[in-house]
C-alpha cells in the first residue's frame, strides 16, 4: 500500500523536527523544503497529498503568497493546505483562509491533533477525487447509453420500416428480405451486448461480493469458443493456439470467462487478417500470481493508444478496421474484473509488432 505524502515548508526545520519524527513514525512519507520558493518546486514535482505550510518565511515569499499561488493552478489547487503558526491573531487566520488553506494548527503542536487534522483532510480529498471520477465514468456512461445503443435502435427501426413496405400480409420474402432480417437480428444482438456489457460494468463497480474459487481455465476457455465466438472465429477465418496444460488459480468463473470473451473477441477484430491468437500462460511470480495471456498478430499500438485502453467508454479508432469498431466498454470491465479478484491487467505492444494482453490471478494453493 502506497503511503501517503505529506510536505513540510519551514525556514527553521529544527523547530517542527519532533513533528516530522512523528509523522515519519505514524507511516507517512514526509518531504521537506526550507523556504517558499523550494516548497513551490517540490509541491510542482511531487504532487504531495497534503501540505504543512509555515505563515512566516523571511525575506522571501511568506506562506500566504505560496499558498495563493498553489491554488490558482489547476493541478495543484486540490491539495489540502495547513498552515502552522505561532500567531494567534484572529486577522492572519482569516487572510489565510481567504488564500485557501483547508486549516490551521498552532505550534507547539499537540501531535495527536496534528495527526487528526492531516488523516481528516487527506480523506476529505480523497473522497472529493472519488467523486470526481465516479462524475466522470457517469458522464461518459451517459455517452456510451446515448450514442452507442441509439445507432443499434435506429437501425432496427429502420429496417423494420423497410420490411414493412416492401412485404405486405402473405408476401413471399425473397433473398433481399432474407438480407434484412439477417440484419435485424445482428443489429438486435449489438444492442443487446451492448446493454449486457453495461450491466455486467456496474455490477463489478458496485464491488457485489462473490465466492473465489479455484478455476479449471481450460473449461472456461473452451466455453468462450465454443459458446461466445464460434460466427466471429468463422467470420474472420481466425486460428487460435491454446496451451497444453493450465495451472490451478483462484477467481470467480462468470468474471473470469468474461475476461477472455472481451481479451479474445478484441484480439479477433484487431488482429491480422486472418487473426492468428496465441494463448499462454507463465510460472507462478514471486507474489503467487500466474500471469494469462493472448498474443495477437495485428498492428500492434503506439503508448499513446496503450495510455487509453483501460479508460471507461474509450474507444481508440482503427482506420484500417472499418465496421469492427467496439463500444468501449470491454476493457474497462476487464480492468475492474481483475482488479476485484486481485489480479493486474497490462499490455505490451509496439506497432507492427502485435500485441500481448495479459491479466494475473492468485495461484490456488491447496495447502491453505
Amino acid at each position: 500500500m502506497n503511503k501517503d505524502t505529506l510536505l513540510i515548508v519551514d525556514d527553521t526545520l529544527d523547530s517542527v523536527q519532533a513533528l516530522y519524527d512523528f509523522l515519519i513514525e505514524t507511516g507517512f512519507e514526509v518531504l521537506t523544503a526550507e523556504d517558499g520558493e523550494e516548497g513551490i518546486s517540490v509541491v510542482e514535482l511531487v504532487q504531495p497529498d497534503l501540505i504543512l505550510l509555515d505563515v512566516l518565511m523571511p525575506p522571501g515569499i511568506d506562506g500566504f503568497k505560496v499558498c495563493q499561488y498553489l491554488k490558482s493552478q489547476k493541478n495543484l489547487k486540490d491539495i489540502p493546505v495547513i498552515f502552522m503558526t505561532a500567531l494567534t491573531d484572529v486577522v492572519d487566520k482569516v487572510k489565510g483562509f481567504k488564500v485557501g488553506a483547508a486549516d490551521y494548527i498552532t505550534k507547539p503542536f499537540q501531535q495527536e491533533e496534528v495527526l487528526a487534522r492531516i488523516n481528516a483532510h487527506i480523506t476529505i480529498r480523497k473522497q472529493h477525487q472519488q467523486l470526481q471520477q465516479h462524475h466522470k465514468e457517469l458522464d461518459a456512461f451517459a455517452h456510451t447509453v446515448a450514442h452507442d445503443l441509439k445507432n443499434p435502435v435506429a437501425n432496427v427501426i429502420s429496417i423494420t420500416d423497410f420490411l414493412l413496405d416492401m412485404y405486405s400480409v402473405n408476401t413471399p420474402l425473397d433473398s433481399k428480405g432474407m438480407r434484412g432480417i439477417q440484419l435485424l437480428r445482428k443489429t438486435g444482438q449489438r444492442a443487446f451486448d451492448i446493454i449486457n456489457a453495461l450491466l455486467t460494468l456496474c455490477r463489478v463497480s458496485r464491488q457485489v461480493a462473490v465466492k473465489i474459487k479455484p478455476l479449471d481455465m481450460s473449461k472456461i476457455v473452451q466455453s468462450v469458443i465454443q459458446e461466445h465466438l464460434v460466427s466471429m472465429i468463422e467470420e474472420y477465418q481466425a486460428v487460435i493456439d491454446l496451451p497444453n496444460s493450465w495451472p490451478l488459480v483462484l477467481g470467480y468463473a462468470p468474471w473470469v470467462e468474461e475476461v477472455w470473451v472481451n481479451y479474445l473477441s478484441n484480439g479477433l477484430k484487431y488482429g491480422g487478417q486472418p487473426p492468428h491468437l496465441v494463448l499462454g500462460v507463465d510460472s507462478q511470480n514471486a507474489n503467487g500470481m500466474i500471469r494469462f495471456w493472448v498474443r495477437d498478430n495485428g498492428k500492434g499500438l503506439s503508448q499513446e493508444e496503450i495510455a487509453q485502453l483501460f479508460i471507461p467508454f474509450t474507444r481508440l479508432v482503427h482506420p484500417h478496421q472499418k465496421g469492427r469498431e467496439g463500444h468501449g466498454l470491454g476493457l474497462s470491465i476487464v480492468h475492474k474484473i481483475v482488479e476485484q479478484l486481485g489480479g493486474q491487467v497490462g499490455i505490451e505492444s509496439e506497432l507492427g509488432q502485435g500485441s500481448l494482453f495479459y491479466f494475473t490471478l492468485p495461484v490456488y494453493d491447496d495447502v491453505i
